[in-house]
């Protein structure tokens, strides 16, 4: 952990950081509960009871493979686009009176904020959903938020990451993907990113691809410095 990056394209001098990627739901927000109440409400007024194993397909899953896993599991006849309809408006109504961040993202995000460290809100969620939870964590921190459906292949492909690493100017290796979930990771991973996983509803095993915390209270500057200059002395 001694290489410095002083001439690298799309790295920071001193810590060998370029950019913060975060995604969204269960890293920065606790909102991974409301997905799952949502959908859960959702599915039960079609007439199917979702359960704790289902919970495990649908973290951190993009709408579309998400409605698909609940219709093939329930045998429901219903229009994809309907259920998802029906799934967004949930969510929003759920968010209206705003939503808690997670330990140690507020200050994690001022922070970086303050380093002049380039930043990210990179999520699987649809942009109808972006909005109504950006009022809550401060769409100032980021250059801009990418949501699901702004992007032609989502999480867990590698094109969110990739996408806005570009948009950043960034070297993928020398960004720091922050993530909850496995289809997120798989994201990050596969971007050819740094990435930290901070597990929210389901257990995330650690791996030489990762850095697992228990928390984001856990995490600052240095420590994010360190995952990059780490990663470049391997």
């Amino acid at each position: 952990m001694t290489a410095a990056l002083t001439t690298t394209t799309g790295a920071r001098p001193g810590h060998g950081l370029a950019a913060v990627l975060f995604d969204m739901d269960g890293t920065l927000v606790d909102t991974e509960r409301n997905w799952f109440a949502t959908e859960t409400a959702v599915m039960a007024d079609l007439g199917f009871t979702l359960t704790t194993q289902h919970a495990e397909h649908l973290l951190g899953s993009p709408m579309e493979p998400a409605v698909a896993y609940l219709l093939s599991v329930s045998g429901l006849d219903v229009a994809p686009a309907e259920l998802e309809r029906r799934i967004n408006a949930g969510m929003v109504a759920a968010l209206r009176d705003g939503v808690d961040l997670r330990p140690g993202a507020k200050r994690l995000l001022a922070e970086v904020d303050e380093a002049g460290v380039p930043c990210a809100l990179v999520t699987a969620s649809q942009r109808v959903i972006v909005d109504a939870v950006l009022p809550s964590i401060g769409a100032h921190h980021f250059s801009f938020t990418l949501a699901g459906d702004e992007i032609a292949h989502t999480k867990p492909h590698p094109d969110p990451y990739l996408t806005a690493a570009r948009r950043l100017g960034a070297q993928p290796w020398a960004c720091v993907v922050v993530e909850d979930s496995p289809t997120g990771i798989a994201s990050g991973e596969a971007a050819g990113c740094v990435v930290l996983a901070v597990p929210s509803m389901t257990p995330i095993p650690s791996a030489p691809t990762r850095t697992v915390v228990e928390s984001l209270e856990e995490v600052d500057l240095d420590f994010l410095g360190d995952l990059v200059r780490a990663r470049v002395a391997r």
